[in-house]
């Protein structure tokens, strides 16, 4: 009798142990991973209804609940935060934010090309974006040129890498980006001012 309850309650123990153990474990970055899941489709939930500022703070959040070692991860969030700051009007912080996350993958060498390319592209939009806005506000061609210049070169080789893999749509997308890009540098500065303000 004496050693059933002694291995019925080894039995209860070795159970708890191990809910102790994965709780602890692997539990808590599972539970961290949903939290993760849960602010990425709230942010595409918000930047789906065009509410473009509360899919930052979600993004912001989701990189928050990331579990440390989830470089890839995080990277992919940035991209996609970036193109909300954008549209949030907070092209600045995206245009910071893009260059040193294209430094970063372009210097691993284990980087995702596709991810490489995307964040890659939206530099190259924010540099279009951010020399629109300082042509605007008056400054100088040797302010503004530097950035859309930036973004041209990025065009043509998006559209150039675009091509090699056989993708017509994207090759076509940036080679018309690239050509937005040459006609904004070439526009005067009252012909600038009578167009609209440029959307994603």
């Amino acid at each position: 009798m004496a050693l059933r309850i002694l291995l019925l309650t080894g039995w209860l123990l070795l159970g708890v142990a191990g809910a102790v153990a994965h709780y602890f474990g692997p539990g808590v970055e599972r539970q961290k991973l949903d939290a993760v899941a849960k602010e990425l489709r709230a942010a595409e939930s918000y930047a789906a209804d065009g509410d473009f500022a509360l899919a930052v703070d979600r993004y912001n959040e989701a990189l928050k609940a990331l579990p440390d070692g989830r470089a890839a991860e995080a990277r992919k969030i940035r991209v996609e935060r970036a193109k909300a700051m954008m549209l949030a009007k907070q092209l600045p912080d995206a245009h910071a934010d893009m260059r040193t996350l294209v430094d970063e993958l372009a210097a691993d060498g284990g980087a995702d090309p596709a991810l490489l390319a995307d964040a890659r592209s939206t530099l190259a939009n924010s540099q279009y974006y951010m020399t629109w806005l300082m042509r605007l506000e008056g400054l100088g061609r040797d302010a503004w040129e530097p950035e859309v210049e930036a973004a041209r070169q990025t065009y043509k080789l998006l559209a150039e890498e675009a091509e090699k893999r056989g993708d017509a749509a994207a090759a076509k997308k940036h080679r018309e980006d690239l050509e937005s890009s040459v006609r904004l540098a070439r526009l005067e500065l009252a012909d600038l001012q009578g167009l609209p303000l440029p959307s994603q």
